[in-house]
């Protein structure tokens, strides 16, 4: 039986990996242990809190003592890091957070598990540590890191200390990197959510820039099918890239969930530009397909409509995300570009 702990398993990925390992292996048992910030919500695992392989501790990764005790207490062999502080914008208006969580989070993650014997170690990265592309080509493992956002800077670094506890140490580590993702329980600070909840509403949907800035997206669960697949067969040091081979602009996006929700395409409000916006992201998951025999299954078409299905059943989990100290951040956030269109 495997024991895992899953570090920031209250939050979007997080979650919809727990839910899908459980389902997906009875020989594993995971202990879940978040902070419970802004975006980890306990309600995402109603589904498994009955669970015998489910355990939720409350509990900061940068906190060695705590992180010590719960590796300790549930003889914890393999480890899965998913607590960041994760939102560019939040990053741009106040990157402290994000130098705490995501780079000494990490480093103290990774001296627990040496101290305490930890078998695997697969730490949860993005393709924003890659910087941005122009028209053409596609990011692979191999293309120089370049991070362009305090956000992607702290992931790079998170990712570096991993690197270096491998070479230095033998440390079990992997690395896994993605592009987008969508599907259910993502908090609506991001685009997908953000649209939808505000479409519905009858609000305005804040489009930066021109909104050409392309994304790959790749749906939750071929994801966590990615990063089961390197926790299972992946070696230490191995890196892989995965993304759904699903680009499209921004505004290309919008508009085809106002097609979804059939809302009109005057609730578009184009507003100022994000600072250092990455231009285009595009991911070249050969690797993952050729050494893991993994590869994306969930078509974009199908995962949105399915995506946008899951909002329009569940309006009150999205209520109930949307108060709060949510409310705040969007006004801080979107106030002022909505109020100078």
């Amino acid at each position: 039986m495997v024991r895992l702990l899953v570090t920031g398993g209250c939050g979007f990925i997080g979650s919809n990996f727990i839910r899908w390992l459980l389902a997906d292996d009875p020989n594993v048992t995971v202990v879940n242990f978040d902070k419970l910030t802004y975006a980890g919500n306990p309600e995402n695992l109603a589904s498994v809190f009955e669970s015998d392989r489910y355990e939720f501790r409350q509990g900061d990764i940068s906190d060695r003592d705590s992180v010590d005790e719960v590796l300790k207490e549930f003889s914890i062999d393999s480890i899965v890091n998913f607590a960041a502080e994760s939102h560019v914008d939040r990053s741009i208006l106040d990157s402290t957070p994000f130098v705490h969580t995501n780079i000494g989070g990490t480093q103290v993650l990774v001296d627990s598990a040496r101290t305490n014997g930890i078998d695997r170690f697969v730490q949860v990265s993005t393709d924003e540590v890659y910087g941005s592309l122009g028209d053409t080509g596609e990011f692979s493992e191999d293309t120089p890191l370049a991070p362009n956002s305090p956000y992607a800077a702290s992931k790079t670094a998170a990712d570096l200390l991993v690197r270096a506890a491998v070479h230095t140490h033998g440390f079990p580590g992997m690395i896994t990197r993605c592009s987008n993702n969508y599907g259910p329980y993502q908090f609506p600070e991001k685009l997908i959510p953000l649209f939808i909840s505000n479409a519905l509403q009858h609000q305005p949907l804040p489009v930066y820039g021109d909104g050409t800035n392309v994304r790959d997206w790749i749906h939750v669960d071929d994801h966590c099918r990615g990063i089961a697949a390197v926790l299972r067969s992946g070696e230490p040091g191995d890196i892989f890239n995965f993304g759904g081979r699903s680009e499209l602009s921004n505004i290309g996006l919008t508009r085809r969930l106002l097609e979804l929700l059939d809302r009109p395409e005057t609730l578009i409000r184009f507003v100022p530009d994000r600072p250092g916006h990455d231009k285009r992201y595009a991911i070249d998951c050969s690797r993952a397909e050729k050494m893991l025999g993994w590869k994306p299954l969930v078509s974009f078409e199908e995962g949105l409509k399915s995506t946008v299905d899951w909002y329009l059943q569940n309006s009150e989990w999205v209520d109930r995300v949307r108060s709060g100290a949510y409310r705040e951040y969007y006004e801080k956030q979107y106030g002022d570009r909505l109020a100078g269109e």
